[in-house]
């Protein structure tokens, strides 16, 4: 294998046998099913009964017919794009390279920097223990909700941590506005000023993300089309000149953490703190001049639902520290910066897809990603022009046995690499993918290679409809990589089976888990009539099934990270 890449966090080392996926051994696992993903034809999901509108997508994109839901089902073949589609190796068609600045009208936080963690491979270990203290601790909206998986970088809690509970509070409101910036900015200021007795000098704010398609294939070298939310974490700051750090959060409660700049070291904080403190570490350690500050954080973005609550933290310090010390990156500097606070401070082996993410998403587009290129382009996507919206439930679900499980994919991934002889399954084209198949042993591998090659593909095809406006037609797409995730990647629950299927049967478009599973939000493309519908058979169908309540929002694509106060020149 080649040597660790920042790109794709720490280089996890492989079992000496591919590690158990929890499935069963399949029959025919050697060859994908015939056919293409959903959007090549076929039944419209939504018409259909919730469970058979699933199989049926599933069904079209190749998949086995839906089995018990839950971690440790047998997996499901997903079958490659029908002849004529993208192939698997093609990247932004229209875009040109993206080497940093300014990106869609994003304008950088003056005097940013950054240059931490460029071209430095991560050293984290499994995520499981940093991102259960994020899931306990990290500051965020939902103050005494138990928390889950972040987006593409699932925690790994104990087997029934994080069950749903009275009087928890629901998530940001239904609304595809972008929250009030400059409000929650003043809040965040006045806030500041009662923790520590003075001004800041500024405040940032980062938003939340959603993947619209792409999920488990950053860390293979592969494709993704995320898209910036309008709930954002804001951070106000000011320099001290003691070499202190002080840390506050609106949700957290408590005093701040404080330790000296001097001392910051991986495993000195720990909890919510751990993120803002790492970021600080990663540019001293890149050897800038970052000294004692104090930070505040307010965030209207849901922890544990996959939103990417802390890769907007991180992203925010990073802005926030370089500015007010005068350093001047570009936004992938800032990008590997928070993704190495994350990799060898926190612990999380996180690829680079949510920084990209929360740094440079456009209002109205949604950002198509190849990473191992790094180039970018700015896919129109505005759903609500189209009378559209993205419905977002958070699901709620406790995140069961999920221990590991993250980077048990990630290994598996990585071994299949090494005996097909390639990179990153990245390089196993669609037209490829029967005869890697065929080379694999492991029943368990050749699911986990299956869904990566086949969500490439799906994410290419996305953006091609997204690129001639039929914005309508990636429905099908949507609830073949929900099949693909649930069956092959092994990643869903009852609770996100349970609202993608209720949101099909009501005449969602389609849908499909969002993050890295195990729980946390499901997204639905919905005619905006039919939204509050969709809602209602989620809610309905939770009830049946004694599940908590979820809740909803509307998901609109907005800007990305920004100095808000005092604004850029």
């Amino acid at each position: 294998m080649s040597a660790p890449d920042p790109r794709h966090g720490a280089d996890a080392a492989a079992p000496a046998e591919p590690p158990p996926g929890g499935g069963a051994p399949e029959p025919a696992a050697d060859a994908p099913a015939p056919g293409g993903p959903a959007a090549q034809g076929g039944p419209a999901p939504a018409r259909d009964a919730a469970a058979g509108a699933l199989r049926d997508a599933a069904g079209a994109a190749g998949a086995r017919p839906r089995q018990e839901a839950g971690p440790g089902r047998p997996g499901g073949a997903i079958g490659t794009p029908a002849p004529g589609g993208p192939a698997a190796q093609a990247g932004p068609g229209a875009a040109a390279p993206n080497p940093g600045g300014p990106v869609g009208g994003t304008e950088p936080a003056p005097g940013t920097d950054a240059a931490a963690g460029a071209g430095r491979p991560g050293g984290a270990v499994s995520g499981e223990d940093a991102r259960d203290r994020e899931t306990r601790d990290l500051a965020a909206s939902v103050p005494d909700r138990p928390d889950g998986a972040g987006g593409g970088r699932p925690d790994a809690p104990d087997a029934g941590q994080g069950a749903a509970g009275p009087g928890r509070p629901d998530g940001p409101p239904a609304s595809g506005r972008p929250d009030d910036a400059g409000g929650r900015a003043a809040r965040a200021e006045a806030a500041f000023r009662e923790a520590f007795g003075r001004d800041p000098e500024g405040v940032w704010a980062a938003p939340g993300r959603i993947n619209l398609i792409g999920e488990h294939t950053d860390y293979n070298d592969g494709f993704v089309l995320p898209f910036a939310l309008p709930h954002t974490l804001t951070a106000a700051a000011a320099r001290r000149g003691d070499g202190l750090l002080r840390l506050r959060s609106l949700q957290s409660g408590g005093g701040a953490v404080e330790i000296p700049v001097a001392e910051l070291e991986p495993g000195a904080v720990s909890g919510w703190a751990a993120y803002p403190a790492g970021s600080v570490w990663a540019l001293r350690e890149a050897g800038h001049p970052v000294g004692g500050m104090d930070l505040l954080v307010d965030s209207a973005i849901p922890t544990g639902a996959g939103l990417s609550s802390s890769a907007a933290l991180t992203c925010a310090t990073v802005l926030a520290a370089a500015d007010l010390h005068g350093l001047a990156p570009d936004r992938w500097e800032v990008a590997r910066t928070a993704q190495r606070a994350e990799n060898d401070f926190v612990g999380m082996p996180c690829g680079l897809l949510d920084q990209s993410a929360v740094l440079l998403s456009t209002e109205g587009r949604a950002l198509f990603l190849d990473v191992r290129s790094l180039e970018t382009e700015q896919v129109p996507f505005d759903p609500r022009a189209d009378g559209l919206t993205v419905l977002t439930v958070d699901t709620r679900a406790p995140h069961r046995l999920v221990g590991g499980m993250y980077a048990e994919r990630r290994r598996a991934c990585e071994h299949a690499a090494r005996v097909l002889g390639v990179p990153f399954l990245r390089d196993v084209p669609a037209d490829g993918l029967a005869g890697a198949l065929a080379a694999l042993d492991d029943p368990v591998v050749r699911r986990r290679v299956r869904h990566v090659v086949t969500e490439n593909a799906r994410v290419l095809e996305t953006v091609a409809l997204l690129r001639a406006g039929r914005l309508r037609e990636i429905g099908p797409l949507l609830t073949a990589s929900h099949a693909s995730l649930r069956d092959d990647y092994e990643v869903s629950v009852p609770e996100v089976d349970t609202a993608v299927e209720a949101a099909l049967s009501a005449g969602a478009l389609g849908a499909r888990i969002t993050g890295g599973g195990f729980g946390g939000c499901v997204i639905a493309l919905v005619e905006s009539d039919r939204a509050e519908a969709c809602a209602e058979a989620v809610r309905t169908a939770y009830a049946a099934a004694d599940f908590a309540p979820p809740a909803f929002f509307h998901a609109a694509p907005s800007p990305g990270a920004r100095r808000v106060l005092p604004p850029p020149a």
